[in-house]
C-alpha cells in the first residue's frame, strides 16, 4: 500500500489590507502546479496501480480560497505587477525570493533562468525586461514536466500547457505573464475533479487529516505526551478533547463537500496517534488510520517485534470500549528511501528496482504461512520531487511499471484490503479477524533529535517555546 500525504499549513495573513487576504507563502499554489494534480494524473497512466492519496482539509480549503474567494499570495501579487511599476522595495523582494527553487533541477535546466540566476549571483543590474523574465521563470519552473513539455487534457474539459512559454524562453510581455497565471488556475481547478474521478473508478482512495493538521493527542491531553529528551518537561496541562473531535468532524464534513461521500480512512497529522484518539476516529465512522512502525514497537506492555515481517505486515485492531478502528503501520526505511535517498540515483530504473528488491527480500520472501500480508509505505507526496530530476516523473513511472508487471506483488488501497475486491480477486480482512494492538503508544512518525531512541511527540512539546504555544 502506497500512501502519498499532501499537506500545507494555512499560511493566510488575516492582517493583509485586502479583504481577500494574502498568503505569506506561495507553496499551495506552486505545489499545485507540480504535485497536487500530477501525482494523481500520473497514477492514471498506470491503471494497474492502486494507491492512496491523502489530501488535508486545510490544503483543500486553501485551494478553494484561491479559486472561489480571490485569495492571493504576495509572490503572486509580485508576479502580476507590471515590472516597470515595481518599487525599489518590490524589486528587492522579487530578486530575493524568485530564485526559491532547486538550483540543479528547477533553475539550471532552463538557460534563461540560469542566466538570470548567475546575473543575480554576480550582483549585475536587472533591466525591466530581466525582471519580467524573472517573474515568468520563477513560476514556469514550478509547473510539472507534463505541462512544460506538452498539452494536458484536464478532467474539467480544459487544456493546460506552458510549453509555448518554455520554448519562447525570454522577452516576455505582461500579457504572457497573465496568460501563464491563467494556466495555473486551470490546474488548480482540476485537482479535486481528478481525485474524485479516479476514486470513483476505484483506482485510488482519497483520505484526509483532522482539519488544521493538529497533533491530535496533544489536544486530548498534553499530560499523556511522550517526551524523552533530556531537559524536556510537560507544560501546564492542556486537555480539550472536544477540540480534537471538532478537528475530525470538520475535516469529514469538508471532505464530503469535495467528494460527495465520507472518507473511510485518515492519516493523522504527522502520524501522531494514541489510545485516547481511537474513540474520536471511530465515533465519526473512520474505519482505519495509519502511522509509523515505531508506534507499534512501543505499544503494549512489552512492545512488538516490528523487525519480524509477520508482525509488521498486517493491520491491527485498536479498541477503547465499544470503539474500534484498524491501524496500519508503515515501514520507515522504505518510505524514507523514496523521500530522501532515491533522488540521488543517476539511473531511476535502478532506484525502482532497489525498492522492489527490498519489498521482496525484507518482507515478501520472509513472511510465514498462507495468509495475505500487507506492507504499508507512507510519505510526503510533494516535497521530495524537487530534489529528483524532472520532478520525479522518471522514477515514479519506473516504479509504477515494475509494480504493475510484478507477479508476486499487488498494489492495493487500504479500504480494498479491508473490504476486499471481487473484481481483483482480493479477499476481505474484516476488523474482527485482526490482531488486537494493546495500549496504542502515544507517538508519531518522528523520533525527536536528541531524544531517547523511539518515536515520540517531542518535536511539538517539551521545550519552553513549544510549551508556551
Amino acid at each position: 500500500m502506497l500512501l502519498w500525504h499532501q499537506h500545507q499549513p494555512v499560511y493566510k495573513d488575516t492582517s493583509h489590507p485586502s479583504p481577500k487576504g494574502s498568503y505569506l507563502h506561495p507553496f499551495v499554489r506552486l505545489h499545485a502546479l507540480r504535485d497536487y494534480f500530477s501525482m494523481a494524473a500520473l497514477a492514471a497512466e498506470h491503471p494497474g496501480i492502486h494507491l492512496t492519496i491523502n489530501l488535508t482539509a486545510s490544503l483543500l480549503w486553501q485551494i478553494e480560497d484561491y479559486l472561489e474567494h480571490g485569495a492571493t499570495d504576495w509572490q503572486l501579487e509580485l508576479t502580476l505587477k507590471p515590472a516597470e511599476s515595481l518599487s525599489a522595495e518590490e524589486r528587492q523582494q522579487l530578486l530575493g525570493s524568485f530564485f526559491a527553487a532547486h538550483w540543479h533541477n528547477q533553475i539550471y535546466p532552463h538557460p534563461r533562468y540560469k542566466q538570470l540566476f548567475e546575473q543575480r549571483l554576480e550582483r549585475q543590474p536587472f533591466s525591466v525586461q530581466d525582471l519580467r523574465d524573472l517573474q515568468m521563470w520563477f513560476n514556469l519552473a514550478w509547473f510539472g514536466k507534463d505541462f512544460r513539455e506538452g498539452e494536458v487534457a484536464l478532467p474539467t474539459g480544459e487544456i493546460a500547457s506552458v510549453q509555448g512559454f518554455i520554448e519562447k524562453g525570454r522577452s516576455f510581455s505582461l500579457a504572457d505573464v497573465e496568460a501563464m497565471v491563467a494556466e495555473q488556475y486551470k490546474i488548480m481547478r482540476a485537482i479535486v475533479p481528478v481525485h474524485r474521478q479516479l476514486q470513483a473508478q476505484g483506482q485510488i482512495e482519497v483520505t484526509t487529516t483532522p482539519f488544521y493538521h493538529p497533533i491530535l493527542p496533544l489536544l486530548v491531553d498534553t499530560n499523556q505526551a511522550s517526551i524523552d529528551r533530556p531537559g524536556a518537561v510537560h507544560p501546564p496541562r492542556f486537555s480539550f478533547p472536544e477540540d480534537a473531535e471538532t478537528q475530525v468532524h470538520e475535516a469529514i464534513e469538508y471532505y464530503q463537500e469535495c467528494f460527495g461521500r465520507p472518507p473511510r480512512g485518515m492519516w493523522p497529522a504527522e502520524g501522531a496517534v494514541s489510545q485516547s484518539v481511537v474513540p474520536i476516529f471511530a465515533q465519526h465512522g473512520i474505519q482505519w488510520i495509519a502511522t509509523d512502525r515505531g508506534v507499534l514497537e512501543r505499544s503494549g506492555r512489552w512492545g512488538y517485534n516490528v523487525n519480524d515481517p509477520d508482525v509488521l505486515c498486517q493491520p491491527y485492531r485498536a479498541e477503547v470500549g465499544q470503539h474500534v478502528v484498524s491501524v496500519f503501520f508503515r515501514d520507515t526505511q522504505l518510505s524514507d528511501a523514496i523521500g530522501f535517498q532515491y533522488q540521488g540515483y543517476t539511473d531511476y530504473d535502478q532506484a525502482a528496482k532497489d525498492f522492489v528488491r527490498q519489498v521482496k527480500e525484507r518482507f515478501a520472501w520472509q513472511v510465514g504461512g498462507d495468509d495475505d500480508r500487507i506492507l504499508t509505505v507512507a510519505l510526503d507526496g510533494e516535497n521530495a520531487w524537487g530534489a529528483y530530476r524532472d520532478d520525479g516523473r522518471p522514477f515514479l513511472h519506473a516504479l509504477y511499471t515494475l509494480l504493475e508487471n510484478d507477479t508476486e506483488l499487488e498494489t492495493i488501497t487500504f479500504s480494498e484490503y479491508l473490504e476486499g475486491s471481487s473484481g481483483r480477486g482480493l479477499a476481505p480482512h474484516p476488523i474482527e479477524t485482526q490482531t488486537r494492538v494493546y495500549d496504542l503508544f502515544t507517538g508519531s512518525w518522528i523520533d525527536e533529535i536528541g531524544s531517547a531512541p523511539g518515536v515520540d511527540l517531542g518535536t511539538w512539546i517539551g521545550e519552553e517555546e513549544e510549551n508556551r504555544g
